[in-house]
């Protein structure tokens, strides 16, 4: 019987219904015992006999595809394929298939609540209020804000309506900006250094591939003062040590941070008390994830088909 490794370390956990459909379609499940994402010898390990796999954001890079001989399809659930050498899954005829609409409105809504709870304080008041504290705290309304978006994919298109909806004025910046788009959204396509020094409220939402953050010492200085900062992109975006000392010395007002350079994250942004962290669940809205799980089974059992 072929074997799929379904490695996302919460697949299934809304509804069986993805292990379901691989089991009805004839294949041997080898799920991720580890709740958390595999390393490459895990990889290695757990797929070594696998003609397809279910992917999350553990890394396929040339020594772990060259380890897999049967693999002929990874199907990624969610959307970035910045793990995955994409060059060499090509060369060694290895399809690679994503979720781009799945996540897209979860995303987004995270990216506004996020937003919200930062500027009101929300998650101090209620540490404050589980802790017998009866303190009022005093943040900063949304209103009047003015809202930068970097990346305008799928998932900084729609924050940026959401933004916009709510009466904020917004501008992009994107390497391949839908101009037609944003004229009729009334969003003003501007430079990258124009959106980081003019937003009072920075969002990021691109992939990314790099070993070098996108936001880092130089990126900071230029942001507006008392400017807030959100990354529900990738972690590798945001250099997290100059991050910490901007938000330390009050140059930046905030940061709600979802995704981090290494998970489980447990470094000194958990120190803060101007920080918003989430465990990297942008996505995590039920339903949602839910249809990326079966979009990314069905998309890899049709691929698979296409090979026999």
């Amino acid at each position: 019987m072929n074997k799929i490794l379904t490695s996302p370390s919460s697949i299934g956990q809304i509804s069986d219904t993805p292990f379901k459909i691989l089991l009805q379609n004839g294949y041997e499940i080898v799920n991720n015992p580890f709740g958390r994402k595999l390393t490459e010898d895990e990889v290695i390990d757990y797929a070594k006999d696998c003609i397809g796999v279910v992917a999350g954001v553990e890394p396929y890079t040339k020594r772990v595809i060259d380890s897999l001989p049967k693999l002929r399809c990874i199907s990624r659930v969610g959307t970035g394929m910045d793990s995955i050498d994409l060059d060499y899954a090509a060369l060694k005829g290895i399809s690679v298939i994503n979720t781009p609409d799945g996540p897209t409105r979860a995303v987004a809504e995270m990216t506004l609540a996020l937003t919200l709870s930062l500027l009101r304080k929300i998650p101090k008041a209620h540490f404050d209020m589980k802790n017998g504290v009866w303190k009022k705290q005093t943040g900063n309304l949304l209103f009047g804000k003015k809202v930068g978006i970097v990346g305008l994919g799928r998932i900084g298109k729609m924050v940026a309506e959401l933004f916009k909806s709510l009466g904020n004025e917004v501008v992009g910046y994107d390497l391949n900006p839908d101009l037609e788009w944003s004229s009729s959204n009334n969003i003003e396509i501007c430079s990258f250094e124009k959106v980081l020094s003019s937003s009072d409220i920075l969002s990021l939402h691109i992939p990314f591939n790099s070993k070098t953050p996108l936001i880092g010492l130089s990126q900071f200085e230029i942001m507006k003062n008392g400017a807030f900062l959100i990354n529900l992109s990738r972690g590798g975006v945001v250099d997290e040590s100059h991050l910490f000392d901007f938000l330390k010395n009050g140059k930046l007002n905030g940061a709600a941070i979802d995704v981090f350079s290494s998970e489980p994250y447990k470094g000194n942004l958990c120190d803060l008390e101007n920080v918003v962290l989430t465990p990297h669940i942008g996505s995590y809205a039920s339903e949602g994830k839910l249809k990326m799980e079966i979009d990314a089974v069905k998309n890899l059992i049709n691929k698979l088909n296409e090979f026999k």
